[in-house]
């Protein structure tokens, strides 16, 4: 027999492990580099930029340390989207059905 309270009990331990799982994001971190290593940059789950350094040798340079921080910063944010991705599956295991096609990742945007 169908159990609405049952089933509303799942999707409210669902919503609070998706929660807690968000919460954990900003634990992942991704470090990038363009040029060389003139420009690192470090990104979270959560994709926020954590930090951004730039040579001294370059700093002169403002078109270049442009074009290496886009760089460096589009890198990690493809990194860290990956990672972010496998930390999600990894903590909901068999938790979400594995939906071909469905980015489990576009839950927490």
């Amino acid at each position: 027999m169908f159990d609405m309270m049952k089933m509303m009990s799942k999707f409210k331990e669902a919503q609070e492990k998706m929660k807690e799982i968000k919460n954990q994001l900003d634990t992942i971190k991704v470090e990038s580099e363009s040029g060389a290593g003139l420009v690192k940059v470090i990104v979270n789950g959560k994709k926020e930029v954590i930090s951004i350094k730039i040579d001294k040798s370059i700093t002169n340079e403002v078109e270049m340390v442009e074009d290496l921080t886009v760089a460096a910063v589009n890198k990690a944010m493809k990194e860290v989207e990956v990672k972010a991705n496998e930390f999600i599956k990894e903590k909901t295991g068999n938790f979400m059905p594995n939906i071909p096609g469905f980015d489990i990742g576009n839950i927490f945007k």
